[in-house]
């Protein structure tokens, strides 16, 4: 049995809309959960696995994925990039574009912008002894009315997928990681946009069946989906620390500022005499003075001033 690939490209390239306004100022996968980009959590988690050698795809925002992940050496990883422009490729052609990069006949593809504990080696040992040509790590589908789903048949043969709603109940959940082999993009255009479920693997499912295959798993997962899901996440990465509160690098609040249930990033400054509560801080945001702000999202608009909207009406 061969081993696991050391090779596994992230899809760090999306818009991440449903995320806005927080979208607006980082990456999704450059945001910041618990104190730590969810990028480098994602990184970290694929490392610990043996999978070192990494892409990146970027076309949003991609300073702010750039910056904080560089090389990967501080990870021990080994990242490059690859650039999608003048439009974002979606979920097959991004993987086409980098299979240069990646170099690797076998490699797992990563979403960026979700985390979980998924034992890569089962994965790709399932992945070898079937034979199949893509593998999905999934789990059992406990939200259809938030999530799309996969259809699996006998022996975990992937038979369709279904929208979110009434057909996704009694499906399974793709969390995000899979096994693929570089020969099922290969037939695409390098730099034309397409798609993966909802494209590529349906007429893979339909011309070759049992070539796209699904491992039901027992894995956690945890969504970044919208500022609610963003908080909850963050709420239970930070459940060790004791604290609501997660807080940036050079952020300062003033002694006289009560703070809680709030996610503030990088070089945030709160003045004296404000209250905090259930908010998202984004990026050199400057809470003035005496200040009262309750679940609302603040970002820092044109000439630095205070952009406010509420987390509620994000929820999706």
């Amino acid at each position: 049995m061969r081993p696991p690939p050391a090779e596994a490209l992230v899809l760090t390239a999306g818009l991440g809309t449903r995320l806005r306004p927080l979208t607006n100022v980082r990456a999704k996968p450059a945001i910041p959960v618990a104190g730590e980009p969810l990028v480098r959590r994602i990184i970290a988690w694929l490392v610990a696995e043996g999978v070192r050698d990494l892409v990146l795809n970027l076309h949003h925002l991609p300073d702010t994925l750039t910056r904080i992940v560089g090389d990967g050496a501080d990870l021990s990883a080994r990242v490059r990039y690859s650039w999608e422009q003048p439009v974002v490729l979606g979920s097959a052609g991004g993987p086409r574009l980098a299979l240069p990069i990646i170099g690797a006949d076998t490699f797992f593809i990563i979403n960026g912008d979700t985390l979980t504990d998924v034992n890569l080696s089962a994965l790709h040992k399932q992945h070898a002894d079937s034979g199949a040509a893509v593998t999905l790590a999934l789990v059992p589908n406990t939200e259809p009315h938030r999530y799309g789903g996969v259809r699996l048949g006998a022996d975990g043969i992937v038979t369709g997928f279904v929208r979110r709603g009434p057909a996704a109940k009694g499906s399974c959940h793709f969390i995000g990681v899979q096994v693929a082999t570089a020969e099922v993009f290969r037939s695409l255009q390098p730099g034309a946009p397409a798609n993966s479920i909802g494209g590529v693997y349906d007429e893979r499912i339909a011309s070759r069946p049992g070539s796209i295959r699904g491992v039901v798993c027992d894995a956690a997962f945890w969504d970044v989906g919208t500022p609610a899901d963003y908080v909850r996440t963050s709420q239970a990465f930070a459940g060790s620390t004791g604290s609501d509160v997660t807080i940036g690098r050079g952020t300062r609040i003033d002694r006289s500022s009560r703070v809680r249930r709030s996610i503030l990033w990088d070089d945030v400054v709160v003045e004296g005499g404000c209250r905090v509560d259930g908010c998202i801080i984004a990026d050199g945001v400057r809470v003035p003075a005496k200040s009262e702000y309750r679940d609302a999202i603040l970002i820092a608009g044109p000439g630095g001033a205070l952009v406010s909207s509420p987390v509620v009406a994000h929820q999706g």
